[in-house]
């Protein structure tokens, strides 16, 4: 990294009620900072969580940043990627234009990650009694979205780790948003007739959902006394995951920053989903921007899903109370705030639309094994 302007790195996350979610995030943050020389590295996130994105590049800019390289802290591109993240980016920009934001490609499909999952999936094998390779099958996990090539990338990082392993068999379910949910899927698994089942949440870091994959795990288990299953760990901050991030902020620097569009629902006619192409690029997240805070000192120690987030519940335990989900209290809460959308970038969805922040439609929302996320117990 060269030249007379000082740059800065901007690390851009989802966010999660789970407090302790956000402490892993934060220790992938530190974990980058020294990587880029004198660079300062900091950190935001799109909801349920501070500090919000846009406070991270106040930080970057009072440390006199000029320009910021930031990436998405996300496995793969969907529409936080794609459309959440550059809104509040270009929006802070075009309040801020002494600093120039340029916006990097997500982990991706990426041997480095494979290898840090498969370094997961080993620490699972090595910590149980031994059962051979080809009596044994691998479930992996994903997050789940509305962008199909977000949701096959997930199937292409299973079938590295179940050629490379060479498990008996291998498929992929979801947290959400799409199918196979992780209790169908592993009740289909469990039909398969192998004597252990790996289940692997290719997860960054733990919460709410990792926390409710492994619950279900327990009730598929408990209904299949014959079948081990073993619970692998989310990938966490292992060395090949600061890796990944460092190698996106130095492609932005080299100019080698590629996000790979060509399956992309919003410039392509993606089958299913020919009705998307060239809708707006627009964030979803702005009436959440910034709920959660308060929760670092929930009863819970961090590790919940917010369900102490009640009125009464937080009156009687002395803590800050804001709705779960707002359209009023974020813009009181959180100074930088906005309802501009105007903005473009790479993919160029611009078109006219109506303002009302709404999710475009699933088509397989009547899925008999999805795509409504995994209810709580």
């Amino acid at each position: 990294m060269s030249g007379s302007e000082k740059i800065g790195i901007m690390i851009c996350g989802h966010g999660s009620r789970n407090q302790n979610a956000m402490k892993e995030f934060a220790q992938v943050s530190q974990g980058l900072k020294g990587r880029f020389g004198d660079a300062p590295v900091e950190y935001g996130y799109l909801e349920f969580a501070n500090p919000v994105i846009s406070h991270g590049l106040d930080k970057l800019r009072e440390q006199g940043c000029t320009r910021v390289l930031a990436v998405p802290g996300m496995l793969f591109a969907a529409g936080h990627a794609k459309n959440d993240i550059p809104s509040v980016l270009n929006t802070y920009q075009a309040q801020n234009p002494g600093m120039e934001i340029i916006y990097g490609r997500e982990l991706g499909v990426d041997l480095k990650m494979i290898r840090a999952a498969a370094a997961r999936v080993q620490e699972a094998i090595d910590a149980a009694d031994e059962v051979a390779l080809h009596d044994t099958m691998l479930m992996v996990v994903g997050r789940g979205s509305s962008d199909p090539d977000a949701n096959s990338n997930i199937n292409k990082i299973m079938r590295m780790l179940w050629e490379g392993f060479g498990f008996g068999w291998g498929e992929v379910c979801y947290s959400g948003v799409t199918f196979p949910l992780v209790e169908p899927g592993l009740e289909h698994a469990a039909k398969l007739g192998y004597k252990r089942i790996i289940v692997f949440p290719y997860f960054l870091f733990t919460g709410v959902l990792v926390k409710r994959i492994f619950s279900f795990t327990d009730d598929v288990a408990a209904r299949h006394p014959d079948i081990e299953f073993l619970k692998a760990g989310y990938l966490n901050d292992h060395e090949l995951v600061l890796s990944t991030f460092e190698d996106r902020v130095n492609e932005i620097d080299a100019g080698l920053n590629v996000m790979n569009c060509q399956m992309c629902k919003y410039r392509e006619q993606v089958l299913g989903f020919e009705d998307q192409v060239g809708l707006a690029q627009e964030s979803h997240h702005h009436h959440v921007e910034g709920i959660g805070g308060g929760l670092e000192d929930c009863p819970c120690n961090g590790d919940c899903d917010a369900s102490c987030r009640d009125e009464e519940f937080c009156k009687q335990h002395g803590l800050p109370w804001t709705p779960v989900h707002s359209h009023d209290s974020p813009a009181s809460l959180d100074p930088h705030h906005h309802h501009d959308h105007g903005h473009d970038h790479s993919h160029d969805h611009a078109h006219d639309h109506d303002h009302d922040h709404h999710h475009h439609p699933y088509p397989h929302a009547d899925h008999p094994h999805g795509p409504n996320s995994m209810k709580k117990h």
